[in-house]
């Protein structure tokens, strides 16, 4: 059986913990078998350390249990993360969206620099909306259990990582109108 080195297309499921001082870890996220976790080992951006030297060696069925601190999960709970925006932010057509701006709703938006991010209302007042935009997860220690499912060579598509605006731009010679239905914010430039 191949072992999980670098490069190696590989896809596993798992379930994702917080852990929790009494032992009794709360599932908060479940990778569903039909649609497992994709990655090609050490050329894949943003895969926690932790999990990869764990999943480095193992061969398809190896499981996986690992322990993640919150510094090297999804970071420290930072405060200026949580911001007060105008409520005109939030309008359509001049009007407060009330049906989706309200308190604990996750709202999709964009950075002024063009990066797609996702926040949480905190409180809708008269004047402001308050958002906190860390990962609902920041600040907490994980665990990752679960089981490898396919090991094997990456195709030479596959070592090709994708465009960081995620649009399916892979040969380096990026531009909206080689984007899979076009970026459209010129994130491709």
């Amino acid at each position: 059986m191949e072992k999980i080195q670098p490069g190696k297309y590989i896809e596993l499921t798992y379930d994702l913990y917080e852990v929790q001082p009494d032992g009794k870890d709360k599932l908060v996220h479940q990778v569903d078998p039909s649609d497992p976790e994709k990655i090609v080992f050490g050329v894949t951006r943003g895969v926690i350390a932790p999990l990869e030297r764990a999943l480095d060696g193992l061969e398809q069925d190896g499981e996986f249990d690992v322990k993640v601190s919150a510094e090297e999960a999804f970071g420290p709970y930072d405060p200026e993360q949580v911001v007060e925006l105008d409520r005109e932010v939030f309008e359509i057509d001049g009007k407060f969206d009330e049906e989706h701006i309200k308190k604990g709703a996750v709202v999709p938006m964009m950075t002024a620099d063009g990066f797609r991010v996702s926040g949480v209302v905190e409180e809708v007042g008269a004047q402001k909306v308050k958002m906190d935009f860390n990962h609902p997860l920041a600040g907490k220690e994980v665990r990752f259990k679960g089981k490898v499912t396919v090991v094997r060579d990456a195709t030479q598509e596959e070592l090709q990582p994708a465009h960081s605006c995620g649009c399916g731009c892979h040969d380096g010679g990026c531009s909206d109108e080689h984007c899979s239905g076009g970026c459209q914010d010129g994130c491709c430039h």
